[in-house]
């Protein structure tokens, strides 16, 4: 394959993370191209609020559109959404959002598992999906859906993150095609672009 028609494949990916993902999130954007091909969607595990401070704070960091998703959003490339709290975050066939209120997953809502492999559905190989920092298995069985549909899976490099355990149990229970720091997933987002 081409190495164009690789940095051409690829029209979504989906950063999932916890605790200390916040960290990395905000050495990776602000290194990010003004302008990218791909949609960048963030799934982060986090405390109902009643507020969207966290999509103004992440805004200031990139010069890419960033929002919190609101039910059947279209998603474009370019531009980067946040999951709402206390809603599972689906990707539907027509490439919009829809936000779900179903039983907590790995005592999370937001689940990583569940918006990794609704999107895996969705966009099959065009996928990546990167695991940040975390405290439990989140994360692990939705990265093993997005392999399977032919995506490319990435975790945070357990010794760069605040919490391993995350990317270290992905990392222990799948074959993980790329292991970075917050340096390198900026670089890779950014040569997708070139």
């Amino acid at each position: 394959m081409e190495e164009n028609d690789v940095k051409n494949k690829f029209k979504a990916i989906v950063i999932g993370g916890s605790a200390g993902s916040l960290t990395v999130l905000f050495e990776v954007f602000p290194a990010l191209n003004p302008v990218l091909n791909v949609a960048i969607i963030l799934v982060l595990h986090r405390k109902y609020s009643g507020d969207s401070s966290l999509s103004d704070l992440l805004s200031t960091k990139t010069s890419l559109p960033t929002k919190e998703i609101d039910d059947k959003d279209p998603i474009l490339p370019g531009h980067v959404y946040l999951a709402p709290a206390d809603y599972h975050l689906l990707i539907e066939k027509k490439n919009i959002f829809s936000l779900d209120v179903s039983e907590k997953v790995n005592f999370s809502r937001p689940s990583l598992d569940v918006t990794f492999e609704s999107a895996a559905d969705t966009f099959g190989p065009s996928l990546v999906a990167i695991l940040l920092s975390g405290s439990n298995d989140d994360g692990t069985a939705g990265l093993k859906a997005v392999k399977n549909a032919g995506g490319l899976i990435i975790a945070q490099k357990p010794e760069s993150a605040q919490m391993a355990y995350m990317p270290q149990n992905a990392i222990n229970n799948l074959e993980i095609d790329l292991v970075l720091d917050s340096k390198e997933i900026s670089d890779f987002i950014n040569n997708l672009n070139q």
